[in-house]
């Protein structure tokens, strides 16, 4: 029961999230399934890390088909979202942990840019 009450929860959240909100939670759940994936290649359970790093490998991929190039800073996420795909492609075919880790810190530093994007513009539209 209570399953069911927090998944329609996060299902009314999804629904209503702003594109803005939407794109912080791909980036979080990225970062989840990695972390995910690296604890399963450390514990040697490879279908768990393959199926979880799959999962963060579909949100770059998202990431990098939905970038508007007209804008100049589609053409500087580009090759860092290519990169982070690589990295998970390479750590999950290899089952090397230290490349999730890489791919995990350059995401980390995009969903706290993106996050503090969303602060400052939510206080110069607050001020307008």
């Amino acid at each position: 029961m209570i399953n069911a009450a927090a998944e329609a929860y996060k299902r009314q959240q999804i629904l209503t999230a702003t594109p803005e909100a939407l794109t912080l939670m791909l980036y979080n759940g990225a970062l989840r399934f990695m972390t995910e994936g690296a604890e399963a290649i450390q514990k040697n359970d490879f279908e768990q890390a393959n199926i979880s790093l799959q999962k963060a490998e579909n949100i770059v991929s998202e990431f990098r088909i939905t970038l508007k190039m007209e804008y100049e800073i589609s053409h500087q996420l580009l090759p860092l979202y290519n990169y982070v795909y690589d990295c998970l492609m390479e750590g999950n075919m290899k089952s090397n942990a230290d490349k999730i880790e890489e791919a995990k810190g350059i995401l980390t530093e995009l969903r706290d840019a993106w996050a503090e994007a969303m602060k400052k513009a939510r206080k110069e539209k607050g001020a307008s």
